[in-house]
């Protein structure tokens, strides 16, 4: 439907570019997820000045350089730390070895963002509090399908200018398309991946923080399944989860790796967001059957219905807030508590999650 009269809803797009040139350094390490390029993509946009990158695998490093020919390859990881240029490292290590390496890096000196899930155990979730806590530097995640994707972030932007009142109940929904031979040998146990909700469940567990505008919230129940991968016996392909928050907002989620080989992405991510005035329908990735592009936004409020395509209308403002924090101190982009609570809560979940099959 078209907009309708009284309306006013357009995307509120913000300058991605913050850093002038030399003033914020960083590093690239631990190429073990190709979210490490996003990663990159979004700090390289905003003003960074990628420097190094390091891995184990020569192959890698030399794939990473074919995309971001003005780093330098680093002989180890210390000797980045080791360079008083570098301000953040980014990496996307094997998720058992994200939490450790990021308490590395900030009592090195430096800020650290990692890929998610941020860790695998709540004592590794732990340390990194302390460290941070200890060093002020920060420990930023990557929770990308809020951060990197537009339709989330106009979603956002809608809830504040008040569009569907009092955020009530937030529904996610996370298919992943498995293509288990292009998979690494971690990605398939248990104690390296952490669980398919510590890992793909904790977007959904910062989205539903953010848009109900809780700083916690209770895990009421959650389930995982291996229900059509016994080859791989330590792989769960699905998961479910329910929370309240403390305002009262409630949540449920679903992630699953089920996406079939027909769709022409890799997941129909979508979420739904319940006001007391109206509601909004994200179609993240894709509008199947309709609309190849994403960032579909649905809204539905008094004022009538309208759907809105918002690709490349918004931007991406997370990663200059970032740098601004990381210059700054301050916590313009996501605050330590929320990172840190979101982690938390997906590793409740995890831990306690009933096993179906």
């Amino acid at each position: 439907m078209s907009k309708a009269d009284g309306m006013n809803y357009a995307p509120k797009g913000k300058p991605n570019r913050v850093a002038e040139p030399g003033q914020f350094v960083f590093a690239a390490v631990s190429l073990d997820h190709g979210h490490i390029y996003g990663m990159c993509n979004g700090l390289l946009e905003a003003g960074g000045e990628l420097k190094w990158v390091y891995d184990t695998v020569p192959a890698r490093v030399e794939a990473f350089l074919k995309s971001y020919p003005q780093a330098q390859a680093a002989e180890s990881l210390q000797q980045i730390l080791d360079d008083s240029q570098v301000q953040l490292v980014a990496a996307a290590a094997v998720t058992s070895e994200r939490g450790p390496l990021g308490v590395r890096v900030m009592r090195a000196g430096k800020h650290y963002f990692t890929d998610k899930a941020p860790f695998t155990t709540l004592e590794q979730l732990e340390d990194a509090r302390q460290a941070a806590a200890e060093t002020g530097k920060k420990y930023a995640v990557y929770y990308s399908e809020r951060l990197h994707v537009e339709s989330a972030l106009f979603a956002g932007q809608l809830i504040e200018q008040g569009a569907i009142g009092r955020v009530l109940q937030v529904i996610g929904l996370g298919p992943h398309r498995l293509n288990a031979p292009s998979r690494p040998e971690w990605f398939f146990q248990k104690e390296k991946y952490g669980g398919i909700l510590c890992d793909i469940g904790s977007h959904q567990v910062e989205q539903f923080l953010f848009f109900t505008g809780n700083r916690n919230a209770t895990v009421v129940n959650s389930k995982v399944a291996n229900y059509n991968n016994k080859n791989y016996p330590e792989l769960e392909d699905f998961g479910d989860m329910s929370l309240v928050g403390e305002n009262g907002a409630t949540g449920y989620f679903r992630v699953d790796w089920f996406t079939p080989s027909g769709l022409g992405t890799w997941g129909d991510g979508r979420m739904l967001i319940m006001g007391t005035e109206g509601y909004i329908e994200l179609r993240k990735y894709v509008d199947i059957a309709r609309e190849s592009k994403g960032d579909q936004v649905y809204l539905v409020n008094g004022d009538g219905e309208q759907r809105m395509q918002v690709g490349g209308q918004v931007g991406f403002p997370y990663f200059g807030q970032l740098i601004i924090d990381c210059l700054n101190g301050t916590e313009l982009a996501m605050s330590q508590e929320h990172t840190f609570k979101a982690a938390e809560l997906c590793l409740i979940a995890q831990k306690q999650a009933v096993k179906v099959e």
